[in-house]
């Protein structure tokens, strides 16, 4: 017969251990949740698209050893994740986890990584903070102490002396798909000296935040400028390292020279997918829709319209003192990248687009509906128009009162002619 002590001792054995087991099993459970929740991390940061910047296994090992020149801005950024552990108030970590995101300049990753010698920045300048079109001057980076050389007004391409001592060029500026934002035409200008100085070129690719539209008139060879210097229509559909690709492989350069051209491609990107900049582009592109909006009412610097510039609202509304009364107005003053916007202090009455559904191709009806309901037809465009449109069709179009529809219509040709040669340079 079974004592009292052993049976009770046999009980409390049996208990402690059922507890036991029970604490393993839930603590194996805990492990379990804990482990899908770090695989799920590990996912999420495998799925987010990495830009070309942040490739760094691709084009640090090219840089080694080399004196190193970079064009960039603001623009020029890495956003690493970390999956930390959340804590609690008093420090320790309560098992929960999050992504977190830190965005640092390519100028303070590369030179505590290269012998980075020279930095070379577009319009806008190196912290981009300039007006369109405002002349930019030399100057030096208080952070790194290094050369600042403009890349804007009389110095569009780097003189050899500029060059000179340097091994290979970096590039790495966000781009925004439209013919007429300039970053592309300084893009030229560098393969152009690059290729004049034998110096090898990295293109540090992103994503085009409108990167499967492709629309508009092709630009005609005798309109080309700053703001179109290529046969190419007004949304061109690819990443700025597609483009350096087409620029080198149709031979666009000065007496079809061709850049020594390395393209450090983005990871995980298609172009269908949506992108949100991490840093506005320039000043009065302040946020995803003006990006979205810019192409279509850009077309508006070429009038006596004004697209908010000296608002906070910029690219993203249309006015001027000689469209109609409504219900919508706004009046420029100056601000950050408008110091002397246009009609400033002035009553303009126009439309806001803040809510207007994202677009998908180059939209005309708010230029056409401008025009037909401004004061005097005879002064609504400028010369500017032409060089922005890259033909003179489109405004002589307009004044002949031609439907949108035979617009896009008359564009047809060219654009297909322009997405049979752009299938050669496509990454992605």
């Amino acid at each position: 017969m079974i004592s009292n002590s052993v049976f009770k001792n046999t009980v409390l054995f049996s208990v402690l251990l059922m507890v036991a087991c029970s604490s393993q099993k839930g603590q194996e459970i805990r492990d379990k949740a804990e482990a899908e929740k770090q695989n799920a991390a590990i996912k999420t940061q495998n799925a987010r698209i990495i830009t070309g910047a942040e490739n760094t296994d691709a084009y640090l090992p090219l840089l080694k050893d080399k004196k190193v020149g970079i064009v960039t801005n603001q623009t020029g950024v890495l956003s690493y994740v970390d999956q930390g552990t959340i804590n609690d108030k008093d420090g320790k970590p309560n098992g929960g986890w999050r992504n977190v995101y830190e965005a640092r300049s390519i100028v303070d990753f590369l030179s505590s990584r290269t012998n980075l010698q020279k930095i070379f920045a577009p319009e806008h300048g190196f912290r981009g903070t300039a007006d369109a079109g405002e002349h930019v001057v030399d100057g030096k980076d208080a952070k790194t102490g290094l050369q600042i050389v403009s890349l804007y007004g009389d110095n569009k391409k780097p003189k050899a002396e500029q060059l000179a001592g340097i091994d290979v060029m970096v590039f790495d500026l966000q781009d925004v798909g439209a013919r007429f934002y300039t970053y592309i035409s300084s893009l030229h200008y560098i393969m152009e000296a690059c290729a004049e100085n034998n110096i090898p070129l990295l293109v540090l690719d992103r994503p085009n935040p409108n990167g499967s539209i492709v629309d508009g008139p092709v630009l005609e060879k005798e309109y080309s400028s700053f703001v179109g210097m290529h046969p190419i229509p007004l949304l061109h559909g690819m990443t700025i390292g597609e483009y350096a690709q087409m620029i080198n492989g149709e031979k666009w350069l000065k007496d079809g020279i061709q850049c020594p051209l390395t393209v450090i491609p983005c990871l995980n990107y298609k172009r269908e997918m949506p992108y949100s900049l991490p840093v506005k582009p320039s000043p009065n592109l302040p946020n995803d829709q003006a990006i979205n909006l810019y192409a279509s009412l850009c077309l508006f610097e070429g009038t006596n319209v004004s697209v908010g510039r000296g608002t906070e609202k910029q690219f993203q509304i249309y006015g001027s003192p000689y469209l109609p009364k409504s219900d919508f107005s706004f009046t420029p003053i100056p601000n950050l990248g408008a110091k002397e916007p246009p009609y400033k202090n002035q009553l303009c009455y126009g439309e806001d687009l803040t809510q207007t559904p994202k677009v998908h191709q180059l939209e005309l009806k708010w230029l056409l509906k401008a025009y037909n309901t401004t004061a005097d037809k005879s002064k609504f465009f400028t010369a500017f128009f032409t060089k922005l449109a890259g033909t003179k069709k489109l405004q002589q179009q307009i004044e002949a009162g031609v439907s949108e529809n035979d617009i896009r219509k008359s564009w047809e040709k060219g654009l297909d002619e322009f997405k049979a040669m752009r299938k050669k340079y496509l990454i992605y």
